[in-house]
């Protein structure tokens, strides 16, 4: 059934760690086949304000900071002295604007002095790409990763055995490193940059209930956000110094976050409950590499039960469902395709999670393509289009660009298909990196219409 067709090949659409598969038939589209543009680039940022109120943000800061993701308790509160100096060792072509672009914002945003300064100086902060298969041998599980006290790879090995890096030994913030892999595509560098650099002048741990920061491992949101912005200003006001204790952090945080954010002081607490480590631990169950396919969904089954039992009906459960959605294509298709509904509704709820739907948009506009439905898949990625461009996440704006791109070319339109193909494509070098690797996305998305399929569906 053309149902099962399509899941087997979304599967493919960059939702996955698999690797890719040529779906090209041996006479590829004319389509796949076209020049390559140039890379595009995001510009200015959206800057937003985090809408939750000052009850609320005070307690996801206290949970951000005296915890490790690990679950471990940090004894104090630590932060770096400013100003804060930054050396970059090794390098790639996009690492440079990215960075730049990423220390105005903490600058003009969080009111942070931080400054680069040239490779061969000692800094506080050392950002150094590594091969990813260094990384993965290092630490199998992490994209990238900061680690206190040192200032390299080299002493990094040297040192990762003992408590030398550990957090929670730390009073102050003085020398740590960034460790990010220079092989990956420009969007997957920019996003270890904002996420690490992050946490290594704030908050270490991350939270699943949050709806709109890049402290949350559903991955969503890879740029900071308004939200995580106001903490980092937070961190730095300077009320707060080095060596307080959570209790001492909190009696001061209702005076600064009514200075920093008036606008949360008339807003109503939303009072979720805390996410449980049995929930946790099957949806790192779920999403992680260690386990089979089966085992994996499984985990996402058991994680979607716990989400009910527990009254949730936020944003956790709907990652639980978007994670089942995912890995039940192509083995559970019907499972796949509500799993991925409920998700949705579940998100069109929330303003805060408008890039989260956008993520479950991409596979429903697919569905409809697959199905023949142009008008529908126009109408799924129209609706979705700014959300993504907001939260300047390339790849998943080029997806739905060469969706959109190929309903365009059921309906005859073929003249806009062509333009907005090459739109795709632009951001598709950005989010997907080599020009082989945007090439393969391309076929995976015309093999999905209707018109490029081989044969009768089944």
């Amino acid at each position: 059934m053309i149902i099962r067709s399509l899941l087997a090949l979304t599967l493919s659409l960059g939702l996955t760690a698999c690797a890719a598969v040529d779906t090209r038939p041996a006479s590829a589209p004319e389509a796949t086949r076209v020049a390559l543009p140039p890379m595009k680039v995001f510009a200015r940022p959206r800057v937003t304000r985090p809408t939750r109120s000052n009850r609320d943000i005070a307690q996801d800061f206290l949970d951000l900071s005296f915890q490790l993701e690990s679950g471990r308790t940090l004894p104090v509160f630590t932060r770096f002295s400013e100003p804060v100096s930054l050396r970059v060792l090794g390098n790639t072509p996009s690492l440079d604007r990215d960075l730049e672009r990423l220390l105005g914002r903490l600058r003009d945003e969080a009111q942070i002095t931080i400054r680069r300064v040239p490779a061969a100086q000692r800094a506080n902060v050392t950002i150094q790409t590594i091969p990813r298969t260094q990384l993965r041998r290092a630490v199998p599980e992490a994209a990238c990763f900061v680690v206190p006290r040192v200032s390299s790879w080299d002493e990094f090995r040297a040192n990762r055995r003992g408590g030398v890096t550990d957090w929670t030994t730390l009073t102050e913030r003085q020398t740590l490193a960034i460790f990010i892999p220079r092989d990956v595509p420009p969007q997957e560098l920019r996003d270890c940059l904002h996420e690490e650099l992050a946490q290594a002048l704030g908050p270490l741990n991350d939270l699943y209930r949050l709806t709109d920061s890049v402290f949350n491992d559903d991955n969503f949101h890879t740029v900071l956000t308004g939200f995580d912005m106001l903490i980092l200003r937070v961190y730095y006001a300077p009320e707060l110094s080095n060596g307080m204790t959570r209790a001492q952090v909190a009696a001061r945080l209702p005076g600064i976050l009514a200075r920093l954010n008036p606008a949360g002081e008339g807003r109503g607490s939303r009072g979720r409950t805390a996410t449980s480590r049995a929930w946790i631990d099957q949806v790192e169950r779920a999403l992680g590499p260690r386990a089979g396919l089966d085992a994996r969904r499984a985990a996402a089954k058991r994680a979607v039960a716990i989400a009910r039992a527990s009254g949730w009906n936020d944003n956790r459960l709907a990652f639980s469902l978007f994670a089942l959605g995912r890995l039940s294509l192509g083995a559970e298709p019907e499972l796949a395709l509500g799993s991925f509904l409920q998700a949705a509704s579940i998100y069109a709820a929330d303003p805060s999670t408008q890039v989260h739907e956008a993520h479950i948009a991409m596979q429903l506009a697919a569905f409809a393509l697959s199905a023949g439905q142009a008008e529908q898949a126009l109408r799924i990625v129209d609706a979705n289009t700014d959300a993504v461009m907001a939260a300047e996440n390339a790849a998943l704006l080029a997806t739905l660009l060469l969706v959109k791109a190929e309903a365009l070319e059921l309906l005859d339109r073929d003249a806009e298909a062509a333009r907005l193909r090459l739109e795709g494509l632009g951001w598709a070098r950005y989010g997907f990196g080599s020009d082989d690797e945007v090439r393969q996305r391309l076929a995976e998305i015309v093999a999905i219409s209707p018109r490029n399929r081989e044969g009768p569906p089944a």
